[in-house]
């Protein structure tokens, strides 16, 4: 049979492929747009996301002072940044004494090493325990002084940075294990003991932090003996772990509710008491369960703290914007203070974040795969 592809004397014919239809192209970018409409709604979105980045970009680095002072920025058409390098131990340190800033700076960095440590799987150990007990100690003894020839800085003189830290931290710290009580205390079969746990967390979830932090500082006062004072600084501190305790131990209250009931009952045929079940079987359970709920908490009250400015504290956003009504800077550093602060509050809550799902993975308890 002859071949008709390959007729004598002409080179291969090639046949002419089927028409494309119109708007092809439109076909290959439909897995990633959708419809037509959706296509108009991205590239909407595309153009104000360049509009935004290209203004900002202008405004931070092409446009932006680097150099010089209030007259210069006065001058200038971007952000002032000459601003930030003047104000910036004020903003980390507030008013803590400015000769002593050494102190503090080198209690924030014992705390991220430990934080660091911590982090790491290799070190999780009861060894964490003493090690955060003496890291606490130093950093006690660095902010205040009174030892080793260290000159004493009342609390009322702490700060910025060093107080955000301490204030989230250890207001966590010990508001977690009052919420783990709390939780175990209404998920128990006592009534009494139910009633009380009930009355305390709604309590407490039925009002503001704010109401909480003036209570402290205002109404506790009244009812302590005559020459008897309490620290304000520890005040706020005991409101702010009485307020993350009793969220912590509804979320926690939540994991305990989803571990199986089967669990229970192996705990129970194994021969281990309340307090040996929970410990060794249940809560580990219940406590994978509610990670992500957890950090949530976390970073909301790590940004909580910037409340404690109503009972006279300063932590580290009013400290920059306290900076921001300086005389000499007022009307001319507008934002630059803020975009400072929105950028140390963005790192810290992105690697609270990003640990918690690399504590998921270790821990198996993500199931998308």
């Amino acid at each position: 049979m002859a071949d008709l592809t390959h007729p004598a004397g002409f080179g291969t014919v090639e046949r002419a492929g089927p028409p494309q239809p119109r708007g092809a192209w439109f076909a290959g970018l439909k897995p990633y747009v959708g419809s037509p409409f959706n296509a108009v709604v991205t590239f909407a979105c595309l153009w104000l996301i360049y509009r935004i980045v290209t203004g900002a970009w202008g405004w931070l680095v092409t446009r932006a002072v680097t150099e010089g002072g209030p007259q210069a920025c006065k001058a200038g058409h971007g952000a002032c940044w000459p601003f930030l390098v003047a104000k910036l131990r004020f903003m980390v340190f507030g008013f803590y004494p400015y000769d002593e800033h050494w102190r503090p700076a080198l209690a924030m960095l014992l705390f991220l090493a430990a934080m660091v440590v911590s982090m790491m799987p290799r070190f999780w150990s009861r060894r964490l325990l003493w090690l955060w007990l003496g890291v606490v100690l130093a950093c006690g003894v660095l902010m205040y002084g009174g030892v080793f020839g260290l000159a004493v800085v009342s609390t009322t003189n702490w700060g910025g940075l060093p107080l955000s830290f301490m204030l989230s931290s250890v207001g966590l710290a010990f508001g977690f294990v009052l919420g783990v009580l709390l939780a175990l205390a209404r998920s128990s079969k006592l009534p009494a003991i139910q009633v009380i746990a009930v009355i305390v967390i709604e309590m407490v979830r039925g009002v503001p932090l704010v109401s909480i932090l003036f209570m402290a500082s205002v109404m506790l006062p009244l009812f302590m003996p005559d020459g008897v004072t309490i620290d304000k600084l520890l005040r706020a501190q005991v409101a702010i772990v009485i307020f993350a305790g009793a969220y912590i131990a509804e979320t926690v209250r939540g994991g305990l509710q989803a571990v199986p009931k089967g669990q229970h009952e192996a705990a129970a045929a194994l021969g281990l008491g309340y307090w040996l079940s929970m410990r060794k079987i249940v809560l580990p359970q219940a406590l994978k369960i509610v990670i992500p709920p957890l950090v949530n908490i976390f970073i909301g009250f790590f940004q909580d703290t910037t409340l404690v400015t109503i009972i006279g504290l300063l932590d580290f956003l009013d400290t920059v914007r306290s900076a921001m009504r300086d005389p000499t800077w007022q009307g001319i550093a507008v934002l630059e203070g803020y975009v400072f602060a929105a950028l140390v509050y963005a790192v810290f809550s992105y690697g609270m974040g990003s640990y918690s799902r690399f504590v998921e993975r270790r821990l198996k308890t993500d199931h998308r795969h």
